[in-house]
C-alpha cells in the first residue's frame, strides 16, 4: 500500500464513523485509525528517502547538465576563437605574401633597370674607347700618309 491509499482508507474510517449530535464530531474506531496511522509512520520513511533520493538525484542530473553545457560552450568559444584567429593568420599569410611578391617585382624592376643603366655605361665606355681608338688609327693613317710624300 502507498501513502494514497493509506490515507483514502483513513478517510473512509472518518466517514464511516458516528456522528455525535450537536457537533462536528465524529466516533471512529480508535484501532482502525491507529493502525492506518502506524501503517503511514512505517511507509512514510521510506517515500521520504525516495523523494529526497529522486531530488538529490535531480539536482545532480542538473549540475551535471549544467557542468555540461558550460563545457560544450566553452569548447564552441575555443573552436570559434581558433576558426577567427586561423583567419587571421591566413589574411596575414596572404597580405605577407603579396608584400613579398610586391617586393620581388620591385627589385626585379630596379635589377632591370640597373642592368640597362650598368650596359648603357659600359657601351658608352666602350664607344669611347673605341672613338678614341680610331681617332688614334686615323692619326696613325694620316702620319703613315704623310710619310710617303
Amino acid at each position: 500500500m502507498d501513502i494514497g491509499e493509506l490515507l483514502d482508507k483513513l478517510e473512509e474510517t472518518i466517514n464511516q464513523g458516528r456522528s455525535v449530535p450537536f457537533s462536528d464530531k465524529v466516533l471512529v474506531d480508535g484501532e482502525k485509525v491507529l493502525g492506518v496511522i502506524d501503517t503511514i509512520r512505517d511507509i512514510l520513511p521510506e517515500e521520504i528517502k525516495q523523494a529526497n533520493w529522486i531530488k538529490e538525484e535531480r539536482n545532480r542530473i542538473l549540475i551535471d547538465a549544467q557542468k555540461e553545457a558550460e563545457l560544450m560552450l566553452k569548447e564552441t568559444e575555443e573552436h570559434i576563437k581558433r576558426l577567427v584567429e586561423e583567419n587571421e593568420i591566413t589574411k596575414r599569410a596572404y597580405r605577407q605574401a603579396e608584400e613579398i611578391i610586391e617586393n620581388a617585382k620591385k627589385n626585379a624592376r630596379e635589377i632591370r633597370l640597373g642592368t640597362k643603366e650598368y650596359a648603357d655605361n659600359m657601351l658608352e665606355e666602350l664607344e669611347k674607347q673605341l672613338r678614341e681608338y680610331i681617332e688614334l688609327i686615323e692619326k696613325n693613317r694620316e702620319e703613315i700618309r704623310n710619310l710617303k710624300s
